[in-house]
């Protein structure tokens, strides 16, 4: 449990008359309450193969500040497809970041958090067992969303990178054990609230560590990647609701946006960093050509090559062919002239849901303007 201290309270000594000073209402008004302070929100996402944790206060409408963040990549999903329940190993590693995520959010006045959990645990036949370990052990209570929910959260995270002059988009979010599809019909004018322009969605049971496990994420030959890439377009026929964007998908005023380690690494690829930057990452723009050329490149590496890479390493070399694979599913589906790249996600969506739902940016604002 978080606990908040409550607001202090400056002593009003009295006179040495004994009677009660006299001072402008003001002066004892700014004495009594000291300037406030934005509130701090808490968001953490437990996914099939990250732990990652977001802490933030609002500043301009819309926008906040990241004041701690942690991330760990801890393979909960590690067998799952074959097992159906998670194992003792990753489970046991989900609880040593989880337990540093506590000491985070136990060093902080939050006002607001919400943890929750993904395909992992919604899959997982001990997946109710294993929050309730975490929350025995750690304290903090995570809650197992649903895929709607997932979906609903990685539009609202990443929002702002949708192009304002576009007629509609794909929003995609590729996990570790599932990937979450959203369509964005944005012909009517885009709402104030994202999620509200959202005319079909879907969840494919399918994501980079689950795909690798099937298919082996070592050594990919060019027929196991193509046999990946065929499975997730079946799955995503499968949906029937992909066609609502037909009559704009390929078009000028139609483009992708992704979310997840696969895209932030072919973005990282693309511009050549020695060394991963969110800054740069975040809303860049990769034309069809650039991203073809992308994936071809990073499938005609060895697997050697690719923990050589600075932006994928050996953490993420086994997984990024899968997560390309299932990339590539989509954008057979979808064609697209441009895609977006977001270095942000599910935690984004939930600080935002949480700070609109608090009126945390009017607080903000009223901070400011009795700060001035």
């Amino acid at each position: 449990m978080i606990a908040r201290q409550p607001a202090g309270h400056a002593a009003i000594r009295p006179a040495p008359d004994g009677t009660a000073p006299r001072r402008a209402a003001s002066d004892a008004l700014s004495e009594a309450r000291p300037p406030e302070r934005p509130p701090v929100y808490a968001a953490l996402d437990l996914g099939t193969n990250n732990c990652r944790l977001l802490v933030a206060m609002p500043t301009r409408p819309g926008q906040f500040r990241v004041v701690d963040a942690f991330s760990r990549i801890v393979r909960l999903g590690e067998g799952l497809g074959r097992t159906g329940s998670l194992s003792g190993g990753a489970m046991d590693r989900a609880v040593a970041a989880l337990g540093i995520c506590a000491q985070k959010l136990a060093a902080r006045d939050v006002r607001g958090a919400r943890l929750i959990a993904t395909e992992a645990c919604r899959a997982a036949a001990n997946g109710v067992e294993f929050i309730e370990r975490v929350e025995k052990e750690t304290g903090l209570s995570l809650e197992i969303v649903s895929r709607e929910t997932e979906a609903r959260l990685a539009v609202s995270g990443c929002g702002s990178l949708v192009d304002r002059g576009a007629s509609g988009a794909v929003l995609f979010d590729i996990g570790g054990g599932s990937s979450e599809i959203a369509l964005l019909d944005l012909r009517g004018g885009m709402s104030r609230r994202l999620a509200s322009n959202i005319v079909a969605w879907t969840s494919l049971p399918t994501g980079v560590v689950t795909l690798a496990e099937k298919h082996g994420g070592r050594n990919v030959t060019p027929e196991i990647f193509e046999t990946m890439i065929a499975e997730t377009v079946a799955l995503i026929e499968g949906f029937p609701d992909r066609h609502k964007l037909d009559a704009i998908v390929g078009g000028r005023n139609f483009h992708l946006l992704g979310t997840s380690g696969t895209v932030t690494t072919l973005a990282g690829i693309h511009l050549k960093l020695e060394r991963y930057d969110r800054r740069q990452v975040d809303g860049l723009w990769l034309t069809s050509e650039e991203a073809d050329e992308l994936v071809a490149r990073i499938a005609s590496w060895s697997f050697e090559d690719r923990v050589a890479n600075p932006c994928i390493g050996s953490d993420r070399a086994d997984l990024v062919l899968a997560g390309c694979a299932i990339l590539e599913a989509i954008r057979r589906v979808w064609p697209a002239p441009r895609l977006r790249v977001a270095d942000r996600g599910l935690r984004e969506g939930l600080l935002t849901e949480m700070m609109v739902a608090d009126n945390a940016w009017r607080r903000a604002d009223a901070v400011r303007r009795a700060a001035s």
